[in-house]
């Protein structure tokens, strides 16, 4: 009798262990993921006083534009909140599109060594961020979907859990920008 006593206590306190410790694993997965998300974006911005320098000689009438660039990139800096971080990486994104369009009216720019180097390292920055983007989404559907399961969701309440946010991009802004300037032939 005692022994049916301890295994109908015990199935309950280790099944509470196992989902506590799957919280665990998966809380840990959603921050590395952002972690792995925010390296890529610190190298975009890294690169971007780069672009915007190379930019500068052959687009004097562009200050506005540059000045936009910039101060987006600042803004993104000082940001580490989820939702607020990727309203200002989509700005951002927009600026470096603006500041890639300009280069079509600078024949001489699209020609430059140096601007089409870090013209193809952020572009394939653009494909890293989005490949970390997709894998973080992942690792939040996973945490949120054990969150809201039962008898997990149990658990979530006894500690306070709460569900985290999608890096998810305005809309239009899925497909990463568009950095080729190769002429075409006619």
């Amino acid at each position: 009798m005692l022994i049916w006593v301890l295994i109908l206590v015990l199935i309950p306190v280790f099944g509470f262990i196992l989902i506590f410790n799957r919280f665990v694993r998966l809380k840990n997965m959603v921050k590395q993921a952002w972690s792995d998300i925010d390296v890529q974006l610190k190298r975009r911005h890294d690169l971007i006083p780069k672009l915007v320098e190379a930019v500068k000689g052959y687009a004097v009438h562009e200050k506005d534009t540059l000045r936009q660039v910039v101060e987006a990139r600042n803004a993104c800096m000082g940001i580490s909140d989820g939702k607020a971080r990727a309203n200002a990486e989509t700005a951002l994104g927009a600026g470096l599109r603006q500041l890639f369009a300009l280069a079509e009216n600078y024949p001489d720019l699209k020609a430059n060594r140096n601007f089409l180097a870090l013209q193809q390292q952020i572009s394939e920055l653009e494909d890293n961020i989005q490949m970390a983007r997709r894998f973080y989404n992942g690792a939040v559907k996973l945490y949120n979907v054990q969150l809201e399961s039962f008898p997990s969701l149990i658990v979530a309440k006894m500690f306070r859990y709460q569900p985290a946010d999608y890096f998810e991009l305005e809309a239009g802004e899925e497909k990463s920008p568009e950095l080729s300037f190769r002429e075409d032939t006619k």
